[in-house]
């Protein structure tokens, strides 16, 4: 009767060449992993600046807080497991500032592969010069952060 199977050597091969998939793979997997707990800042940032910019179209001279402008950060009380939302504008409405100040701003609670814990990622509002009711306000967005860049490459374009 002959004997059927694998020899030494064959298996050998199959286990270095296992080893060289997952040393390739796994990098690969961490990244994607913190590129998705990222992914929520850019749509919750898009969605403020669309209810701002509504609410700036009706006053025409005045930014409103998240609830004054229906705004309802992501996870409970404005925090979920990677991020805080911060309303950077406090209570009720203010004039919109003639210099760019913070308004939102979402602040990892944990490291997401370089970027590291307290990165943040910030949209600022200003007055328009010489905009009216529909375009008052200029929003500008901006990652800080060693790392955290990489995570969100298209955050910086929200509001433009």
């Amino acid at each position: 009767m002959k004997k059927q199977g694998f020899t030494l050597i064959e298996l050998m091969v199959v286990i270095v060449i296992m080893g060289i998939l997952a040393a390739v793979a796994v990098p690969k997997l961490f990244g994607m992993i913190a590129k998705s707990k990222a992914s929520e800042v850019g749509p919750a940032a898009g969605t403020y600046v669309k209810l701002q910019q509504a609410f700036v179209s009706e006053t025409g001279t005045d930014y409103g807080s998240f609830k004054l402008i229906g705004y309802s950060a992501p996870g409970t009380n404005s925090q979920t497991t990677n991020f805080t939302y911060t309303d950077e504008a406090g209570a009720g409405t203010h004039a919109l500032p003639q210099t760019a100040e913070d308004a939102w701003k979402a602040t990892s609670r944990v490291q997401l592969n370089d970027c590291t814990t307290g990165g943040t990622w910030t949209v600022t509002i200003a007055k328009a010069a010489g905009g009216n009711a529909a375009d008052a306000a200029v929003f500008d967005a901006s990652v800080n952060g060693n790392g955290c860049e990489e995570l969100t490459p298209s955050f910086n374009k929200i509001g433009h």
